[in-house]
């Protein structure tokens, strides 16, 4: 029966947090430009050119173009630079993380006896982070529309009075962890807010009243909203590529994902309003979230002359499973008569949800490369992905029925166009690149238009070369600050400066 219950929060949990799931999933399941310097210099326009172990994360045949076996390793710099606007104030924050981006090699083996017209293999292993959770949010503002009370007041309402209640010897503990085995997140939520004073019963007198009051007065409050995100999502990818007359190169890759995902959320809550019972109000919130997952590409390039290839890749979904995990507490200040009181309702207890699934929308590509010899080349990529295509599962339980519906009806396709180029003047070379995407979204504005350069250098001494890059992407955004209750938004501008390098060696 304990089994049952759980299964049944996990239900009420993400009903109440559906766009926030929505978010989530697009966390797991948009593109970021990662990996070595050259390729990040070229804003990843690497889908006919091959010959760089981040190449084969666009299209898997290009370990196929490298003439002999090397190793690259490869760091980089991430600020995150927002921008926010709330009800006129504007704020910023920022933050700024190294990480070890790259880590792979490739071994070709050339068929030198002329027997075959399968003239080179190459077998490839790398590991990147393909995405950085680092992140800090702060958004601030007088709210004059809407307090918090009115997320605890939309679970607690058809809640019970007398589920809410402390019986004798019982502890917030006991009552919050029995709230979330027989009744769920919602009841959890109702009680956070009541044993908090934020909401009280209409009907005190009654335990069977099922309808409450906000103790916030009416009039403006401000507020302060604190995001704090860490973590990665990474890749391990085993590549297969094998070129035919040097003409035709074709590939294939098994990547094997992981992800390590931590979320803090604090809104604080002031109430200038002298009649207001409740003066200060915290919330505070920390998902945890860890998961596997696995995905496939088949890609082929071919030349067409001397100077012109072109390339066609498939990634398929990437199949997640994902596990979550959340602590809560509440912290208000309120007045009785002369006396300010602080409640502070922390509940020791830690809500497992079960393991879900993830689907995450396939992607073509389509690549053209024109090269000019020693001198350097021009390459464009054209991608595709439906991002209304993202599932949750299983699919014949109700809520994520519910959270596909609403899938469809949030997300839609988006096409990302990149453009590169490289000059070379022998052993130095001078690079740069540009890349578009649209925004998964219908509306465009939940999360805008990406733009995006970069510009990068390099050296090759032979055995050893050395690359460097820098990225700035910028996009807008509308964040809300809850997706229940509390779900004004803050007009957002997010800019990712990246700073890369690649150390690579040939053997």
């Amino acid at each position: 029966m304990k089994l049952l219950y759980t299964f049944l929060v996990s239900v009420t949990f993400f009903s109440a947090l559906k766009a926030q799931e929505i978010q989530d999933g697009l966390r797991f399941s948009m593109d970021e430009i990662t990996g070595t310097a050259r390729f990040r210099a070229m804003s990843g326009a690497f889908g006919a050119v091959g010959g760089d172990l981040s190449a084969i994360n666009v299209n898997p045949a290009g370990s196929a173009i490298f003439n002999a076996s090397q190793g690259a390793i490869t760091l980089s710099n991430l600020d995150v630079d927002n921008d926010a606007v709330f009800f006129g104030t504007a704020t910023n924050d920022s933050e700024n993380s190294f990480d070890l981006n790259q880590l792979g090699t490739v071994f070709v083996f050339n068929e030198t006896g002329g027997s075959s017209d399968w003239t080179r293999l190459a077998l490839a292993f790398n590991y990147e982070t393909t995405a950085n959770f680092d992140n800090q949010i702060f958004i601030a503002g007088t709210n004059t529309n809407n307090s918090i009370d009115n997320y605890f007041l939309s679970f607690a309402d058809g809640v019970p009075l007398d589920l809410l209640s402390l019986r004798e010897g019982e502890s917030i503990d006991d009552l919050f962890q029995f709230l979330g085995e027989t009744e769920g997140f919602g009841a959890q939520q109702a009680f956070l807010g009541f044993q908090s004073f934020v909401i009280d019963p209409l009907n005190p007198d009654n335990p069977d009243n099922s309808l409450y009051v906000s103790n916030v007065g009416s009039g403006p409050v401000f507020q302060e909203y604190s995001f704090i995100s860490s973590g990665y999502n990474g890749k391990f990818t085993a590549n297969f590529a094998a070129a035919y007359k040097d003409m035709l190169y074709l590939g294939l890759n098994l990547n094997f994902h992981s992800i390590d995902y931590s979320q803090t959320t604090f809104l604080f809550e002031e109430a200038t309003n002298p009649d207001s019972f409740i003066n200060q109000i915290g919330f505070e919130n920390h998902l945890r979230s860890d998961g596997d997952g696995f995905s496939f590409q088949l890609g082929a390039i071919a030349k067409v002359n001397e100077y012109v290839r072109v390339g066609a890749s498939y990634e398929s979904p990437t199949w997640y499973d994902i596990r979550d995990r959340l602590v809560q507490s509440v912290r208000t200040l309120r007045t009785e008569g002369e006396n300010q009181i602080l409640e502070n309702i922390s509940p020791n207890i830690v809500n497992f949800f079960p393991e879900y699934s993830l689907r995450t929308p396939g992607k073509l590509t389509g690549s053209l490369a024109l090269l000019f010899g020693q001198r350097g080349l021009l390459s464009f990529d054209y991608s595709y992905k439906d991002y209304s295509d993202m599932e949750f599962s299983p699919e014949n339980d109700p809520f994520f029925r519910q959270q596909n519906q609403a899938i469809d009806q949030l997300l839609t396709d988006a096409s990302a166009y990149k453009i590169g180029g490289e000059y070379r003047m022998g052993g130095l070379s001078l690079r740069g690149g540009y890349r578009y995407e649209d925004s998964p979204y219908k509306d465009g504005e939940t999360l805008g238009e990406l733009d995006a350069f970069s510009l990068g250098v390099g050296y090759n001494f032979g055995i050893f070369n050395i690359d460097a890059a820098f990225e700035r992407a910028e996009r807008d955004a509308k964040r809300p600050l809850f997706t229940t209750g509390l779900t004004d938004t803050a007009n957002m501008n997010i800019t990712n400066t990246n700073v890369v390098l690649t150390l690579g060696m040939k053997f």
